[in-house]
């Protein structure tokens, strides 16, 4: 009795070993490898309702289209055309200091600049379509420009990183001011002067070099570790801490990068951190980045179309009244 209950028990743990192993490379063949993501595949995630909140990281290079000129690109970037306002060194112009004794260069390139000079182009477009579709959770551009606002996208849901035209503050008593109540000034190469204090200069709440961050920025703190996708475009990523701002995503975020080079990869950048590597498109154990390398607008207008989403993007333009 006991050889036979033993010859059982043998033959038993044989069966479950066998059912185990059958199970065990079911599950294997099943088993799908995390890949990287792409730009098709990201498209598809937003169609299917793969990605509800979404981040958007922005910069000069998505404006361009309208005529605004971007900062650093050579021979047409802003800071290399520069030279009629006899500035000391290209940065002045946005310098606090420099600002406080000579406020007419920064005036006379504001009146270039100011709302009201320059349409939304389509990637301006596509966060309103984001927020239409209720999975932007936030827009951060670095743009003062205030295209976005233009476009539709509502306040709480824009973080102007470096400030914007929108309003304006005396930088004597503090009074603030609608960016309309100083236009007309700007438009006549005038100084703005606050009509209250009489003496100080209204400054649009544009950030300076020599002044901190607007305490919207600091949203991200919040924003980005609730984000599962986010998306930079026309950006160097070159200024921080703006730039460190792509770490901040959680680990299984997917991040897309939109943009006329690759940017802010394996740590080119050289941020002193180590926890600043960038994006990975490149490297074999890459599971979260993917690029589209090109003209940001043409890039949009196809990432649009692969969203399911052309229809609506027509009728956000017919209905615009700029």
């Amino acid at each position: 009795m006991k050889v036979r209950r033993s010859k059982r028990i043998r033959e038993r743990k044989r069966y479950e070993e066998q059912d185990l192993m059958k199970i065990t490379k079911s599950i294997s063949s099943l088993t799908i490898k995390s890949k990287a993501p792409t730009f098709k595949s990201i498209a598809k995630g937003i169609r299917n309702g793969s990605y509800r909140k979404i981040i958007i990281m922005a910069g000069a290079g998505i404006s361009v289209a309208s005529g605004i000129p971007d900062f650093r690109s050579p021979k047409t970037g802003l800071y290399n055309n520069l030279k009629k306002y006899n500035l000391p060194y290209p940065e002045a112009i946005f310098d606090i200091q420099y600002f406080v004794e000579k406020p007419q260069p920064f005036f006379t390139l504001a009146k270039e600049l100011y709302p009201g000079n320059f349409e939304p182009t389509p990637v301006h477009h596509f966060f309103r379509l984001l927020q239409d579709n209720n999975v932007l959770k936030r827009v951060y551009t670095q743009n003062i420009d205030t295209l976005e606002r233009r476009a539709g996208v509502l306040p709480h849901k824009l973080v102007e990183s470096h400030g914007s035209f929108a309003n304006a503050t005396c930088v004597n008593c503090s009074e603030e001011y609608d960016c309309e109540d100083i236009k007309k000034d700007v438009m006549k190469s005038k100084i703005p002067r606050c009509k209250y204090c009489k003496e100080g200069i209204i400054k649009p709440n544009i950030t300076f070099f020599g002044e901190g961050l607007p305490e919207k920025f600091w949203w991200y703190e919040s924003d980005f570790p609730k984000a599962d996708l986010l998306i930079v475009l026309g950006t160097s990523l070159s200024v921080l801490p703006f730039g460190s701002l792509i770490e901040k995503v959680p680990k299984t975020c997917h991040r897309l990068l939109i943009n006329n080079v690759e940017v802010a990869v394996n740590n080119s950048l050289g941020y002193k951190d180590p926890k600043l590597q960038g994006f990975k498109f490149n490297e074999k154990n890459n599971t979260r980045d993917a690029k589209k390398i090109g003209d940001c607008q043409k890039s949009i207008l196809e990432f649009i179309q692969m969203c399911g989403w052309e229809k609506q993007y027509k009728k956000l333009l017919k209905k615009s009244k700029y």
